[in-house]
């Protein structure tokens, strides 16, 4: 597993000492996409116009791509639990869906856009196994009442009180386009200011896919400029090149350390970050637990004094940068992840980025990259699912002997959406 993914990043150019891909991990994450179904319509929306019309796939079919996912890319694998909307799945097949991925080794996080996510659901899939979820709050999602990301706020503080006290890591996914990009400084100061809680916020760039009506992006809105914003939000400097995950061109990360509120950056010495990327690669290190992590590190730390002792000169040199700030906060330190991510166009697809992707979604045939997929997903939505016994139809979702012959949909006003619902409304 993990030599192939080395193999791919090698044959792309991305392999290098600051590369987790084919090194920590095989993939990045996979998406199990469980209903096409939304509650919402997003000016940019990477769904098919067909996405509506479809029927949920049976839970036999997730079932047997969780089993694939885990055969392919092994144990501690990152499942997305998504859609659609995954939260109008009924809540017991949500939860089962959950069970299943934890049973067979996977680490499952839901991607909702919350409006459903009650602190009670929350609850069960923790008890099912769930410790992630990314909440999807943006402008893009037309919500009445909330017309700026600063309104969206309000939005963001309820679903961080419907998770706290769960034993959930928080993430927020934020659609970047020309109409929020001003803001982005200052949603960064709010992510900053909820670190005890969010621990992820990622930003997508805008795409012209699926069906959305916005299109593509203006040339503003690059991986650069996204980046750039976030160093303004956060009052500091951060180091977007320090860690690679799969390829530059489409994913940057950076990793702050907030201590009595003020952004330090934790990727700011690259000899030493490449050397823990090393060391640390094979370790059960536990992203939800700072204490196991801190025991597997300690644990390798002893039996590798080389390493323990640069991990102790890294400590030392950062709490130096950070005292008066530690001395105020009584040694509090938070963490918070920035993730850009850089969809592609559907007509303007780069087969060296397919080919290193490291974000797929599943399906019948096996994993995808996102990306490729999205460019054909109509196509993709309307083929028969084989099943043990006969096909199933995506549109009756009724088993047939054969294929059925090429389906067409024919919208209504409960299923159109994005363009279709544009062009109804003429």
């Amino acid at each position: 597993m993990h030599e192939a993914a080395r193999a791919a990043m090698a044959a792309s150019g991305q392999w290098s000492g600051a590369q987790l891909i084919g090194r920590a991990v095989p993939i990045g994450c996979v998406a199990l996409e469980i209903t096409q179904r939304c509650n919402l319509d997003c000016t940019l929306c990477y769904l098919s116009e067909s996405s509506q019309a479809v029927k949920d796939l049976p839970l036999p079919e997730l079932y047997r791509r969780i089993v694939d996912i885990a055969s392919r890319y092994g144990a501690g694998t990152n499942l997305q639990i998504t859609g659609g909307e995954p939260t109008l799945r009924p809540r017991a097949e949500l939860i089962a869906i959950v069970r299943r991925a934890v049973a067979a080794g996977l680490r499952p996080a839901l991607f909702t856009n919350g409006i459903c996510a009650s602190r009670s659901l929350l609850a069960e899939l923790c008890a099912a196994g769930l410790r992630e979820v990314a909440f999807h709050v943006d402008t893009t999602q037309q919500r009445k009442g909330y017309a700026t990301e600063a309104a969206l706020n309000i939005v963001r503080d309820e679903y961080i009180a419907r998770a706290r006290s769960l034993p959930l890591a928080v993430y927020f996914n934020t659609t970047v386009h020309d109409g929020n990009f001003a803001e982005l400084p200052a949603l960064v100061r709010f992510f900053v200011s909820r670190s005890d809680a969010v621990r992820v916020a990622s930003f997508q760039l805008q795409a012209e896919t699926g069906r959305g009506v916005l299109g593509a992006r203006s040339a503003l809105i690059t991986p650069a400029s996204v980046s750039e914003q976030i160093g303004r939000g956060a009052g500091a400097p951060l180091d977007f090149d320090a860690v690679r995950v799969g390829h530059a061109r489409c994913n940057r990360y950076a990793l702050a350390l907030i201590v009595n509120g003020k952004v330090y950056d934790a990727l700011d010495e690259r000899r030493f970050i490449e050397r823990y990327i090393a060391e640390t690669a094979a370790l059960p290190v536990d992203r939800l637990s700072w204490r196991r992590s801190a025991r597997a590190l300690a644990v390798h730390g002893l039996r590798h004094p080389a390493f323990l002792l640069a991990g102790l000169g890294w400590l030392v040199r950062k709490g130096w940068q950070m005292k008066r700030d530690l001395l105020a906060a009584r040694g509090r330190v938070r963490k918070l992840t920035f993730f850009v991510h850089n969809f592609m166009d559907a007509a303007h697809l780069e087969e060296e980025r397919i080919r290193a992707c490291v974000f797929a979604v599943a399906t019948s045939t096996g994993p995808v990259s996102m990306c490729q997929l999205n460019a054909v997903r109509d196509a993709e939505l309307l083929k028969a699912v084989p099943m043990p016994i006969g096909f199933w139809n995506p549109l009756t979702g009724a088993l047939e002997a054969r294929p059925p012959a090429k389906l067409v949909v024919r919208h209504s006003r409960r299923t159109a959406r994005g363009r279709v619902r544009a062009h109804h409304s003429m």
